[in-house]
């Protein structure tokens, strides 16, 4: 069982990598035994934004006990966070949701997929698989490719812009299709709904096994509150309706097995 509980991180680093991107390192309990796709609930002290902010883990260094937390400024939440500095303290939930099943898809030709802030995620996926057949398809707007130069310690990176910038000209799947000699077993993805929904279809299509990592805003992070179901093939065996949480069961999914 993964950790999990409330408790104090403090900053060791903080630094803006793209307009209104930061990236921040924490020490923390949790990074011991974080996994790839997990992510954690970050409170801010400012007690009229009450509610934790989901964000994924982006890579841990489980020698130092420290885990990497790049994120968005999107709120009054994040905005906070920004601020924080060297030795500051920030209470988290830690390790929340499942992950990708890293071990299980070893040997086989493996397709990374990020695209905006869902990059992050997929950067440490790559770490675990490092010495693995991966692949790493990154999708951005422009030529502000944040993070894509980290991907190289770990996997082989192709580039898609929507503006055509940098890489292919398109999204990540236009970049996958040019490049004829990777024919993935697997596919691993994190980001925007549309961009996840045209993955699965892909995959469906082609025969290839996908994961997906789907985002929602959450209010609790364990389940109870129900703030953040996502519908599903099958019905659920406890509820008997088409409806699961993506903070418990997911945020990483079958692609089969939800209904986006």
């Amino acid at each position: 069982m993964f950790y999990r509980n409330v408790d104090e991180g403090k900053v060791i680093s903080q630094e803006e990598i793209s307009d209104g991107i930061f990236s921040l390192w924490i020490k923390n309990e949790g990074a011991n035994e974080a996994g790839a796709g997990q992510f954690v609930g970050v409170y801010p002290k400012d007690k009229s934004t009450l509610l934790m902010r989901p964000i994924s883990i982006c890579e841990t260094d489980k020698e130092a006990g420290s885990m990497r937390l790049v994120y968005r400024v999107a709120g009054k939440g994040t905005k906070e966070f920004s601020s924080l500095k060297k030795d500051d303290t920030v209470k988290i939930l830690a390790n929340l949701g499942n992950g990708f099943p890293v071990d299980e898809v070893k040997g086989k030709c493996i397709v990374l997929m990020g695209g905006g802030i869902g990059i992050p995620p997929m950067l440490g996926t790559a770490k675990a698989l490092f010495g693995e057949d991966v692949h790493s398809y990154l999708g951005y707007r422009n030529n502000d490719t944040f993070l894509s130069d980290e991907f190289l310690k770990y996997s082989k990176v192709y580039l898609a812009s929507e503006d055509g910038s940098v890489g292919v000209k398109g999204n990540v799947l236009d970049a996958l299709r040019a490049s004829i000699n990777v024919k993935p077993d697997v596919i691993m993805a994190c980001g925007p709904m549309p961009m996840l929904r045209a993955i699965k279809k892909y995959a469906e299509e082609n025969n290839i096994k996908a994961y997906i990592s789907l985002e929602e805003r959450m209010a609790c992070g364990v389940g109870a509150c129900l703030g953040c179901v996502c519908k599903t093939v099958k019905k659920d065996d406890h509820s008997h309706v088409n409806n699961t949480r993506i903070c418990t069961e997911g945020p990483v999914f079958d692609a089969t097995e939800v209904d986006i």
